[in-house]
């Protein structure tokens, strides 16, 4: 088995239905999408994990023609989102990859720069190449990372919180734990927009975590 992961950003139109209306708030900053099925009539259901203004979030979605029905909730690292929304022409042709090829979509989904996600496929290689092969015009796909499946690392990573996954995963993206290193917790903190004393607090606990895991 094999794990890939690709950038998909659009070139044209938006990929989530409400995506363009959150990046433009600044009181919002989008993370993953935790959950996504698609339903019998081809709308979606969506759980999503966001940071910010809860009555921003609110405005748009009851304003938004897209959306069906939604229901926000308050959480300890920010806010989540139930949405059951009409896809875009973009995302109704992703959605239909899982149903066409053998492969596994992971979560969470990451969101990217440029109204893009961070998506990971699980599966046999040639199966995930012809998904990729098969990915609707309208995207721009850009590997970021092809391995062997290694479950016993897919269960450290669900030992994390949302956001000690974010601080590692851009810690790595920085290259903070390469040889020699080529990244600080300023640039960390910077990426990130947090200070740097809660990106060595994090990273001291994320290491600390996984380490106690392996010794055991």
């Amino acid at each position: 088995m094999r794990y890939v992961k690709v950038s998909l950003i659009p070139t044209e139109g938006d990929i989530d239905p409400v995506s363009g209306e959150i990046q433009q708030e600044p009181s919002l900053t989008r993370e993953a999408i935790l959950h996504i099925n698609r339903l019998n009539d081809g709308t979606v259901v969506l759980l999503t994990q966001l940071r910010g203004d809860n009555d921003a979030l609110l405005e748009i979605l009851e304003d938004h023609p897209a959306v069906i029905s939604y229901n926000v909730s308050s959480v300890r690292d920010g806010l989540q989102a139930y949405i059951h929304a009409e896809p875009t022409r973009i995302a109704s042709g992703l959605l239909s990859l899982t149903q066409q090829h053998e492969f596994v979509l992971d979560t969470p989904i990451e969101y990217g720069p440029e109204g893009g996600f961070r998506v990971a496929l699980i599966g046999q290689e040639e199966t995930v190449r012809r998904a990729i092969e098969d990915v609707p015009e309208g995207i721009r796909v850009e590997l970021e990372q092809l391995s062997d499946y290694d479950p016993e690392l897919r269960e450290l990573s669900s030992l994390l919180t949302d956001r000690q996954r974010e601080i590692l995963n851009t810690a790595a993206d920085l290259g903070y734990y390469e040889v020699p290193r080529r990244a600080t917790h300023q640039d960390i903190a910077d990426e990130l927009d947090l200070s740097t004393t809660t990106v060595g607090e994090h990273l001291r606990k994320i290491e600390a975590r996984m380490l106690s895991e392996i010794a055991h």
